[in-house]
């Protein structure tokens, strides 16, 4: 544990100011956004709006950000990360005020794709930021801490939204739509002070390409032309957005709907969902802390194989138990082990793609992964319509195993006999 420590206190020191300015920025944007992301339904709620308003809120964002991301990427390994990620914020920002305040079902709708749009910006530029102001070496545990905070810092804003809802209605006596907008507006607020700390980012020291043991493939020999470098990437960039595709259709089958899941299958209470979905996302930060440990022994593409095999078995306990028990177990073990792997994917994909293409690289994986969910959603009500809320279920994760494990045996056989050689 020690010698843990010490590694981690280490690599930390190590990392540049931009790295410091970058993540204490997306701690501040997270806990802005998990304000919206638990606060915003219940405010269409609290307007009297049916149930269809938040799914076509919900839908909206979501074709916005596929719509943009690859668009974006371009944007953002064309004219460089920096500015993109202070625009996006900055639009993003404005956006979520005015959804705070608006009551109008269409702008609702409309603003929301909207922030689709802008945020896409932020999410697509991030982990290039990343990897370009970091060296191979610091990657795993670079992407592991920043997975990490900006998880903890959703789940901070998640419940910070609803206590200052709780404690305005409460305490001080406010109508609780007007409850919850004041926390919205906190959510922004907090959000726009995540802002600040882009503008002091600078050109910084750009990490092109190391030649290091580890990486896959060679990196272009100099005066390559453009062409095969065009295509050699692409053909990663395909690789990796495929493999991604098939984790984003077995996720999109089920963790949309763990709240139902569990309430649906058990009966479980809104507070035993709320607590067990937390502590989900409590024990990803640690997954994804102790994740370079691993890698460390046995290497990047190992460790990541590692991590969604082991969640499988965990996965099939969810699916098939009638224990409560036993079933959250299997939640918080899958959603530990699965999600752990991120960081160390988001490594290898910023690796073995030049700079050049790393933000088409980051889209092309965030909007395949969104694909997914969107294309499994109807399937996975359909299961449950069809089949009741055991055999249903059963069906939809049993069917999302079997998708990890295709996408790890995929993942292996197109990087890891390459890689493992010279790890």
């Amino acid at each position: 544990m020690i010698n843990w420590l010490n590694e981690w206190k280490k690599k930390v020191s190590g990392f540049s100011r931009n790295v410091r300015l970058f993540i204490c920025a997306n701690i501040l944007i997270q806990i802005g956004m998990g304000v919206f992301a638990v606060m915003y339904n219940l405010y269409i709620k609290a307007l009297g709006m049916p149930e269809t308003v938040n799914g076509s809120i919900i839908s909206m964002t979501a074709l916005a950000t596929a719509i943009i991301l690859i668009p974006a990427g371009l944007l953002s390994d064309r004219f460089g990360r920096k500015w993109l990620l202070i625009g996006g914020s900055a639009l993003t920002m404005l956006s979520l005020f005015y959804r705070s305040v608006e009551t109008s079902e269409s702008t609702l709708v409309a603003a929301a794709f909207v922030t689709g749009l802008t945020m896409a910006f932020v999410q697509v530029s991030g982990v290039p930021f990343l990897a370009e102001n970091s060296t191979a070496a610091e990657r795993v545990h670079l992407f592991s801490l920043y997975f990490s905070l900006v998880t903890v810092a959703g789940v901070f804003g998640s419940l910070g939204g609803g206590v200052i809802a709780d404690v305005l209605e409460k305490s001080f006596g406010l109508f609780e739509v007007e409850a919850i907008r004041w926390s919205l507006l906190a959510g922004a607020a907090i959000f726009a002070a995540g802002i600040l700390p882009l503008f002091f980012l600078s050109g910084g020291k750009k990490y092109d390409q190391p030649v290091t043991a580890d990486r896959i493939p060679e990196p272009p020999v100099q005066g390559e032309p453009d062409e095969a470098a065009l295509s050699r990437n692409v053909k990663l960039i395909f690789h990796l957005g495929l493999a991604n595709l098939l984790i984003g259709f077995g996720s999109g089958l089920v963790i949309p709907y763990l709240n139902l899941y569990f309430a649906n299958r058990f009966d479980a209470s809104n507070a035993y969902i709320g607590l067990i979905l937390s502590l989900g996302s409590a024990m990803t930060a640690v997954a994804m802390m102790i994740g370079p440990a691993l890698v460390k022994r046995v290497g990047k593409v190992k460790a990541l194989i590692f991590f969604q095999l082991a969640s499988i078995p965990f996965l099939f306990l969810t699916a098939y138990t009638m224990s409560l028990g036993l079933a959250s177990l299997g939640f918080l073990m899958r959603q530990a082990l699965m999600n752990a792997g991120n960081p160390i994917q988001s490594a290898i994909s910023m690796e073995i793609v030049h700079d050049k293409y790393k933000g088409l690289a980051n889209s092309v994986n965030q909007t395949v992964f969104q694909m997914g969910w969107a294309a499994m959603g109807p399937v996975s009500a359909g299961l449950v319509v069809a089949y009741g809320s055991y055999w249903g279920y059963a069906w939809a994760f049993t069917i999302t195993g079997a998708l990890y494990m295709i996408s790890s045996i995929y993942y292996y056989m197109v990087f890891g006999r390459r890689k493992l050689a010279g790890e």
